[in-house]
């Protein structure tokens, strides 16, 4: 992929971006790079044979009726495992013993019209003690059974199966639905 700056007849600059045989004007570049491919940590913390999760709540979350897995977006110049210890210690006041990256995942989704590309870092993550109460009032979390894993709405789901298919056989893995 080449940029390209053009000076036009009435001096204003173009911005031609070469790929595959085409060319782009500048308000596609815009367009284009606007996409971007967000990266999150998620936790695998188990308790007695259940694993926790959390939902969204309150107002602004009404009609998102679906769970996922503890964790968030890394951000720029931080690791995945600082960033899965920040967000843990953010949402729960949780602080991680030990954790070991077990898999990942990538996927997308439309929500509210707006189009998402994640890729998933899955930790299983070892704590002293688990805690349920959220220290974030948008957030409540949950233990589940692998039962209830299988049968409620975990997002993303091909995450959710991969999960279930490592706390039966240990094994990393990687998933995509692209």
């Amino acid at each position: 992929m080449e940029i390209y700056f053009l000076k036009n007849n009435n001096n204003s600059i173009n911005v031609k971006l070469w790929k595959q045989n085409f060319w782009w004007r500048k308000d596609n570049i815009k367009r284009i790079m606007k996409k971007k491919i967000e990266v999150l940590v998620r936790a695998i913390i188990q308790e007695r044979g259940k694993t926790l999760i959390c939902k969204k709540i309150g107002k602004d979350y009404r009609g998102k009726n679906y769970y996922f897995f503890p964790g968030g977006h890394v951000e720029f110049g931080e690791s995945a495992k600082e960033a899965l210890e920040r967000e843990l210690k953010e949402e729960l006041g949780l602080r991680t013993k030990k954790s070991f990256f077990i898999g990942g995942s990538e996927h997308q989704f439309i929500e509210e019209g707006k189009k998402y590309h994640e890729i998933n870092l899955v930790f299983q993550v070892l704590t002293d003690k688990i805690k349920t109460k959220s220290k974030e009032d948008h957030l409540q979390f949950f233990l589940m059974d692998k039962d209830q894993l299988s049968k409620e709405k975990v997002l993303p789901t091909v995450l959710t199966k991969a999960v279930l298919k490592w706390l039966k056989t240990k094994k990393p893995f990687w998933v995509s639905e692209i």
